[in-house]
This record gives C-alpha cells, sequence and structure tokens, in this order.
C-alpha cells in the first residue's frame, strides 16, 4: 500500500531567496513533492511544505536540516518569530496509508539523523513528545536560540531528546515531530499597537484560557500588529470562530481587522467550514459544491464500482478459504463503521444554527468517535495477527510439549484480549451514537439507526470470538475476569 506523508519544515531565513532555493534544492528526490513555500521578512522565516512516500520524505527533511545548517548563522539572526535552530521545526503529518504513530516513528529516526549527521540536538514535540511537558512546542522554544545556548548545558529540562547538551554554534537546535494538519493564520490590524495585538492573542489562545486547540502571540509586521496562530486542529476549532473572537476583542480596543493570511497551505473542508458558517447556508453539505460533486462522480466512472472498489478487496479476503481474516476481523470492521456512520451525522449538526445549544457535546462526540474508529480499525489486523499467534503456538506444541500448555495459553489469552476490547469500544460506540438522536438533525436517523445496528453486530460477533477461545483455557482466574468484562457489554 503507498503511503503519503506531509511534511512542513520551518527555516529561519525568510528574506535570502537564494538560501531558501538552495534549501528546497536540497530536498529534491524521487517521491518528494513541492506544493508550496512561503517566505516573510519580518518573520525572517519561511515554511516549506512538502509531500511524499515515507521513506522518501525522512531522508527530503534530514538534508534540508543539514542543508540549513550551511547557510543560516542564528547569531546573525534577526525576525519577530521566535526560533532556536536553523531548522527551527520539522513536523511530520499524515495524509493517506499511514497513522500518527507511523508519523512518531518517522520523527524519532528524522531525530536520531540529524545528530547523528550535523551534530544538531534535536527535541521531540506534538504526538513524538517522550515526556508531556515538551507536547508544546513553545515549552520547548522558550527563551529561544540564546536561552537554549546559555541552558542546554546546565539545566536538565534543556537536555535534547538526541545528542549532547550543546547547540551547534551556528544551527542551534531542531524541533522534530508528529502532528495533526495545522492551519497558519494570521490577522492583520488597523493599528500599529502591537501591544493591543498581544492582549487579543492573549484572549484568544487556550493556554490563557481562549479557544481549544488555537495558539497566538502578537507581532508588528509590515507596519501593522498582526494577530499570529496556529491552528492545531480546525475541525474541533474553526477557522471562522476564529476569525469571529478576534473581531470581538478588537473591538474593545477600537480596532478592527483589516486583512488576514494563511502561511502554507489550508485543507478545503476548512474553507467550506468558513463559507457555510457566514453564508448561513441551513442545508449545506460539502456536496453541494460543484467541483467535489464532479469529482466524486468522475472517481465512481472510474474505479469499478466506485465505494465497491475500496471494499471489495476486504470483502474477498473474508469469502477467501483462509482462517484469517475472519468474523473478528469483520466485527471490528462492522464497529469501526459504526463509529464513522455516527461521527458523520455528528459532524453535519455541529456548527449549524439549530443544533448550536450542542456544540459543545457533538465536538465531544466527534473526538470520542473518532479514536474510537480508529481503534477498532486497528483491531481488523490485531484480530487475524492474534489467531495467527494461536496457530503458531498450537503448531510449536508438537515439538515441545512440556512448555506447551503455557504457551497455548498465552496466545489464547491475546486472542481473547482483541475481540473483548473490540466488544467494549463498540458498546462506547452505541452508548454515544444513543445520545445523538436527541441532539442531531432527525433527518438523519436513518443513519444512527444503521450504526447501532453495526454496532450490535460488532458487540455479537467479537464476544463469540472471545467466547470460543474461552472453551479452550486453562487459566480459570482470566475466564472468570474476562466474564465480568463481557457481561457489562451484554447488559449495556
Amino acid at each position: 500500500m503507498s503511503t503519503l506523508v506531509e511534511c512542513v519544515p520551518n527555516f529561519s531565513e525568510g528574506r535570502d531567496k537564494a538560501k531558501v532555493d538552495a534549501i528546497i534544492a536540497a530536498m529534491k528526490m524521487d517521491g518528494v513533492y513541492l506544493l508550496d513555500r512561503e517566505m516573510d521578512a519580518d518573520h525572517n522565516r519561511c515554511v516549506i511544505t512538502l509531500v511524499g512516500e515515507r521513506e522518501a520524505i525522512q531522508e527530503a527533511a534530514i538534508r534540508g536540516v543539514g542543508k540549513a545548517s550551511q547557510l543560516i548563522d542564528l547569531n546573525l539572526h534577526q525576525g519577530a518569530h521566535p526560533r532556536m535552530g536553523a531548522a527551527d521545526v520539522v513536523p511530520f503529518i499524515p495524509i493517506d496509508g499511514v497513522t500518527i504513530e507511523d508519523c512518531v516513528a518517522m520523527a524519532r529516526h528524522v531525530g536520531a539523523e540529524i545528530w547523528k549527521r550535523y551534530q544538531i540536538p534535536v527535541y521531540l514535540y506534538e504526538a513524538a513528545a517522550a515526556t508531556p511537558e515538551r507536547q508544546n512546542l513553545e515549552n520547548i522554544r522558550r527563551g529561544q536560540f540564546e536561552g537554549i545556548r546559555t541552558e542546554i548545558a546546565t539545566n536538565p529540562a534543556r537536555k535534547p531528546d538526541f545528542g549532547e547538551c550543546r547547540v551547534h554554534p551556528t544551527a542551534g537546535a531542531t524541533v522534530v515531530g508528529a502532528r495533526k494538519f495545522l492551519i497558519a493564520y494570521n490577522i492583520f490590524l488597523n493599528t500599529p499597537d502591537v501591544e493591543i495585538a498581544k492582549k487579543i492573542a492573549k484572549a484568544v489562545r487556550f493556554s490563557s484560557g481562549g479557544l481549544r486547540f488555537v495558539k497566538g502571540a502578537g507581532f508588528l509586521v509590515r507596519g501593522l500588529a498582526q494577530v499570529s496562530m496556529n491552528l492545531t486542529d480546525f475541525e474541533q476549532t474553526p477557522v471562522h470562530r476564529v476569525f469571529e473572537l478576534v473581531t470581538r476583542e478588537a473591538e474593545r480596543y477600537g480596532v478592527t481587522p483589516i486583512s488576514s493570511e494563511i502561511v502554507g497551505l489550508i485543507p478545503k473542508k476548512a474553507i467550506e467550514q468558513t463559507a457555510e458558517w457566514f453564508l448561513q447556508v441551513e442545508n449545506f453539505d460539502s456536496s453541494l459544491i460543484l467541483e467535489n460533486r464532479l469529482a466524486a462522480v468522475m472517481s465512481g466512472k472510474m474505479a469499478v464500482g466506485g465505494l465497491r472498489a475500496c471494499l471489495e478487496p476486504f470483502i474477498e479476503q473474508l469469502a477467501a478459504p483462509t482462517a484469517t481474516p475472519g468474523g473478528g476481523s469483520a466485527a471490528a470492521a462492522a464497529g469501526a463503521m459504526a463509529a464513522g456512520l455516527a461521527t458523520m451525522v455528528a459532524s453535519m449538526s455541529r456548527g449549524k444554527k439549530a443544533y448550536l445549544q450542542y456544540e459543545a457535546q457533538l465536538s465531544a462526540a466527534i473526538a470520542q468517535l473518532t479514536i474510537l474508529s480508529e481503534e477498532l480499525k486497528a483491531a481488523v489486523d490485531a484480530d487475524a495477527a492474534a489467531y495467527d499467534t494461536v496457530m503458531k503456538a498450537y503448531k510449536d506444541a508438537r515439538g515441545d510439549a512440556a512448555n506447551s500448555e503455557g504457551a497455548i495459553d498465552g496466545a489464547l489469552k491475546q486472542a481473547t484480549e482483541v475481540p473483548l476490547d473490540v466488544a467494549e469500544k463498540a458498546y462506547q460506540v452505541l452508548q454515544i451514537t444513543q445520545n445523538l438522536f436527541a441532539i442531531t438533525n432527525p433527518n438523519m436517523k436513518s443513519d444512527l439507526t444503521t450504526a447501532q445496528a453495526l454496532g450490535r453486530a460488532a458487540i455479537t460477533g467479537a464476544l463469540a470470538n472471545v467466547e470460543i477461545n474461552l472453551a479452550s483455557m486453562k487459566d480459570q482466574v482470566f475466564i472468570v475476569e474476562v466474564r465480568k468484562r463481557t457481561e457489562t457489554v451484554k447488559t449495556g
């Protein structure tokens, strides 16, 4: 299966085009594509957006960091944007065929290579962070290059994740991580008073009590006060909500936004959300956009059976005369589909005028369902792998009778835990789905009913797999514990 990963390295150079060109040239290689480049002279920073195959984009990022270390001297660097490295931040974002966990592994590999090749210490952030306090970039970058240069050797909290406790003399330190799609969004005010921008940023950012998934700061850019923000989850805190809050806060100081800018790229869905909000189209969904409908129709014509082309390989594997994938995998897939349907219903009601009073409940439901969906999808493969482990244990037992019973019981326990976990997660999906009936569009009742049917099927199938494994086990303590857990799901 192909993999597609986005990488958005930020380099501390926004004024010298030749240097930026050289950094981009260093990252050019087969399987990696340049989507965008942004240079900002006031921030003295550039943002490069790349997308590519998993292996290739890792190497491209490493080479870009190396070239930046040759061209950028932080001892001479000045700009509005905080920075601690010539290559300041290197995030990996999953696009297709990879998970956030895959991107975490990529970040750790890249971090180790950056130190090994260039002697630049590396810190891990966001999903790749080794400690909770390093999840937030601002915690790592506090004091910037000058601060980290002073403290790295004496303050244990500043010890890098890769490398020795010393900064590169000119390239500083680099932060590498894995995260969801981030929107870099800046709003300009009709005033040069940067203190107003800083006050507004404080009111908007989550760390000061503002909007969840928003980071913000105030800068003076091109002679105007700028509220500079990063939106770390635009689906839960959309762009239009941020703009509205900045506008309201600006009114307190007698100023107004005069323009805004996107640094890098923005998902189409974020623009659709904003258009829906400001136009207040009651029956809006993305399929009303001509280009979206055309793309769906055309892809359906080009693929055999449209959506069927995505589903058919899995069904064919289920039908094949092999033990895996089997009922356990099918149960996990049913649970994932239930979570997906419920997410769709909640997402299409959230933000609508008629359901604004349920905004917090819908956002919470979407967040929970998204996690459950990912875990249930992972269980499709996990169940098949667990069964294969059981078969191997039975096979190995033929040549090692003395240790066979313990090995078989261990494999059976693993094979029991997977479907039991599926049943419990499907049960959570059912509970969330039931609550959605009262707070979502009644015209989508059939979708929720289907989600519930799929969730029940997932529970039934998963528990059947649990029972058949328990029947072959010897560990009575484990059997009793499992039956207690199954009773909770059955009676819920």
